[in-house]
């Protein structure tokens, strides 16, 4: 592979110059950044490469929060669960929070921000009926009905920065400062932050890109008495609320949130929930204002001549990428950290921005680079998911984060990125602009649509808590699948009907989540016009508990469509004739072993038309039914591997009657994939494993052949469309 050089961003540090220039020129980077924790200096600004810069808005500013502590971030937190034994009980509601991080807010009336929940009835008592002891940090309750649980719902301060508390932490920076966040709705922050901008840019003329890391609000991340992560949702707004943001919300929106809206029972509405309406009202409220002070902020950067950048993380909370508001932030590029196929795709698919750049795992953070640690192992994995969802959408640069000084300890790992970075530009040349062949077109149906496009439950580093959870299982899956993807939402089947170029709809998750719907299967415009839809020829694959919610004597409410429900017990006493599988299926042709993860129990067919395709301890994992001109598949789990994504693929042709497409462009070895880019008169062959893998190709024309690829490897041979 020729040598090339560019887009590739490279962290480094102070003290590292010789360094930086040998692992500048072997891994060809153009860039070169700064991290939380280190700086450049004059020598690196000096070299041959645009210099990003890390720019924090609303922390790392504590000469001026300590003069105006008044305007900390603040957010809603609820107390653990308290029995009352007696007609008085006294909460210690900060008990389980991290003190340091944590301080309750007496500036504003507690009776008015407040609230005691009575958790057993689910009524609120009555200011009347409480009291807070400040200097304690304790409610008292009275008139408390005695073997009930209560809860409080208060306003919080939050005095250090969570991102910056987990590297203070992770790496053991000791006695320095803890950053504090700072409310920029707030008079003096809103009026800080331009002009401590302004004075930023014309104090650092070598910066080319200015990296907002990020703008105003942090996701919600929480830690508990021991200093450890208590609560972590990446998608939580948690900490975007305050007074004044929920009188403004009354103002606009015409009616007052309660601070049930946001603790929500001790869920805080994280991306598993079905969200309320409050709830949604809430986020177009904070990403409508927070595009405003963005674009702002942007204006200054770029009549600085600089670019800007915003980091997809920390404080990223109303930037949202695939909302209503984020053309209008005027960003020149995202960044963002990419753990695996569908992270990759998060950022790439990005609209209304210059470029896209993906910060690649591991982060260079001793938690990782350390003695008797490969971190090549980890980097490899990352690098071959990802590689995946580069082939159909690649990101327009790469790179790394951390202490550089750490990674070039370890020379395994510096040939590795050398061999990824070349690899990574040699797919960029090849199929930038070049729109990769798509058999299918696929509709992921859930709570959020467009909003949480390639979006499922992601950490602070951009992995997913477990693999095994059927959803994100298929987002990585079809993040590298030869199929166009959508994501739509309960409100826009029933407002206007399933789009018209859709082949295939999922619906996967676990009952009663954002993801399967929970209550959303309960209006009856989506369950009828979904059911017209398969009617009519259309492919429904549904994955755990798809439409699921007891109604009406039905669990899945489209288990005439999918063809089976689960048991719950109620029907113990009814028999069910249906358990033999069919002996072969289009689906299961390639497959001599299933993994369907935590699966699901007690599944059984309604009907003799109803193919059992895995049918194993008295209950069905895989199934598929014809309902008029349609079809469904139902899988009762779905982790990632290579094997069900291949599952999956087959699954989807099938219900969509496109069984000869899939034969179109395929590897007959599920460990190979096929990616093929008609406009460019070319196709890959992919190895997406660690070990040598034989195959036959399918290349698009009926025809044919054997290849065998190394390791890895990527083979790219010439189409012509003639045959």
């Amino acid at each position: 592979m020729e040598k090339q050089k560019g887009r590739v961003t490279l962290p480094t540090e102070q003290n590292f110059l010789n360094e930086t220039k040998e692992l500048m020129a072997r891994w060809g980077a153009d860039a070169i950044r700064d991290s939380d924790g280190t700086k450049l200096d004059e020598e690196l600004k000096n070299l041959d490469a645009k210099v990003y810069t890390t720019y924090f808005v609303a922390r790392g500013h504590n000469d001026f929060a300590e003069k105006h502590l008044e305007e900390m971030q603040q957010l809603y937190l609820m107390s653990q669960y308290n029995t009352a034994k007696d007609t008085e009980i006294e909460v210690a509601f900060l008990d389980g929070y991290f003190k340091e991080q944590i301080m309750a807010d007496y500036v504003h009336d507690p009776k008015v921000w407040w609230e005691v929940i009575d958790r057993t009835t689910g009524k609120v008592v009555s200011t009347d009926s409480w009291e807070v002891k400040e200097k304690e940090n304790i409610v008292i309750i009275h008139d408390a009905k005695p073997w009930h649980e209560y809860t409080v719902s208060f306003l919080a301060y939050m005095k250090w920065d969570p991102t910056q508390m987990y590297n203070h932490i992770t790496n053991d920076w000791g006695d320095k400062p803890h950053d504090i966040p700072f409310d920029v709705r707030q008079p003096h922050s809103n009026k800080f932050v331009k002009e401590q901008l302004k004075k930023w840019l014309l104090e650092n003329p070598d910066t080319d890109v200015v990296r907002f890391t990020t703008f105003f609000y942090h996701f919600t991340l929480v830690f508990n008495n021991l200093g450890k992560e208590k609560f972590v949702d990446w998608f939580g707004y948690g900490a975007s609320v305050s007074v004044l943001a929920l009188e403004a919300f009354e103002k606009e929106k015409g009616y007052r949130l309660r601070p049930e809206d946001i603790v929500d029972q001790g869920y805080y509405n994280t991306t598993f929930r079905v969200p309320s309406k409050a709830y949604l009202d809430y986020m177009d409220f904070i990403q409508n204002f927070v595009a405003r002070e963005v674009k702002e902020l942007v204006d200054l950067v770029r009549e600085s001549g600089k670019e800007s950048m915003m980091f997809l993380g920390d404080n990223w909370i109303g930037t949202e990428p695939y909302g209503n508001y984020f053309k209008e932030t005027g960003l020149d590029a995202v960044v963002g950290s990419v753990g695996d196929g569908s992270t990759l795709r998060i950022i790439a698919d990005i609209p209304h921005v210059k470029y896209t750049e993906g910060r690649f795992l591991p982060y260079f953070f001793p938690d990782t680079f350390y003695e008797g640690n490969d971190p090549v192992i980890e980097a490899n994995e990352i690098w071959l998911s990802a590689r995946r969802a580069l082939m159909r959408s690649p990101l327009d640069r790469i790179g790394y984060g951390g202490y550089l000084s750490l990674a070039y300890q370890f020379p395994k790992f510096v040939d590795f990125v050398e061999n990824v970075t070349n690899e990574y530009r040699d797919i960029y040349e090849k199929i930038k602009d070049v729109k990769p062949y798509a058999g299918l077109k696929v509709a992921v149906l859930n709570s959020w649509g467009k909003l949480r496009t390639w979006q499922t439950h992601i950490i602070a580093h951009g992995k997913p808590y477990k693999q095994a959870y059927s959803y994100h299982g298929i987002l990585e899956a079809l993040s590298g699948a030869a199929v166009d993807v959508s994501f739509i939402s309960f409100e826009d089947v029933i407002e206007n009907g399933v789009p018209e170029d859709v082949d295939v709809i999922i619906n996967a998750g676990d009952a009663g989540t954002a993801f399967s719907g929970g209550e959303k299967w309960l209006n009856e415009k989506l369950t009828s016009t979904l059911r017209e839809w398969v009617h009519h020829g259309g492919g429904f694959v549904g994955v755990g508990e798809p439409t699921a919610i007891h109604h009406e004597g039905r669990y899945f409410q489209l288990a005439n469509v999918l063809g089976v429900d689960k048991e719950l017990g109620f029907s113990l006493s009814t028999n069910k004739y249906f358990d033999n599988p069919v002996e072969s299926h289009f689906i299961s042709e390639d497959l001599t072993d299933y993994d369907f993860g935590e699966s699901m129990n007690s599944v059984y067919a309604l009907r003799e038309e109803t193919e059992i395709i895995e049918y194993s301890n008295g209950e069905i994992h895989l199934a598929s039914s014809p309902f008029g001109k349609g079809r469904s598949v139902y899988i009762s789990g779905l982790p990632y591997s290579l094997e069900n994504t291949r599952l999956l693929m087959r699954a989807m042709n099938y219900a969509a009657h496109k069984e000869d497409e899939f034969y179109q462009w395929m590897s007959s070895n599920i460990n190979c994939e096929v990616h093929a880019y008609p406009e460019a008169n070319r196709y890959a062959v992919v190895n997406n494993s660690s070990e040598k893998q034989n195959t036959i190709v399918y290349d698009g024309h009926g025809n044919n052949y054997e290849v065998t690829l190394e390791p890895s490897e990527i083979i790219w041979r010439e189409y012509s469309h003639e045959g």
